[in-house]
């Protein structure tokens, strides 16, 4: 069976975090799509995507990606 995206998610947020990033975990919020993680850094904001390897984003995720790096930020989707 498939690792659950939130034991992926517990890991890299452990991993980010031991690198000196502020990982927030962006649950309800009122734009649907947004990625799931916000990474905080020596004043740059980012964004993570977590997907299973198996999986890709949906399309509202895609648009709420590209509409944040027309914005200026970084978005990424990591598969684990």
């Amino acid at each position: 069976m498939a690792e659950l995206e939130s034991k992926i998610q517990a890991r890299i947020i452990k991993r980010l975090e031991a690198e000196g990033y502020y990982v927030v975990k962006l649950i309800l919020t009122n734009k649907n799509g947004i990625p799931d993680l916000l990474l905080l850094k020596d004043g740059v904001a980012s964004f993570v995507e977590v997907k299973r390897p198996d999986k890709s984003p949906r399309p509202l995720q895609e648009y709420r990606m590209r509409e944040l790096t027309k914005m200026g930020f970084k978005c990424e989707v990591w598969k684990e």
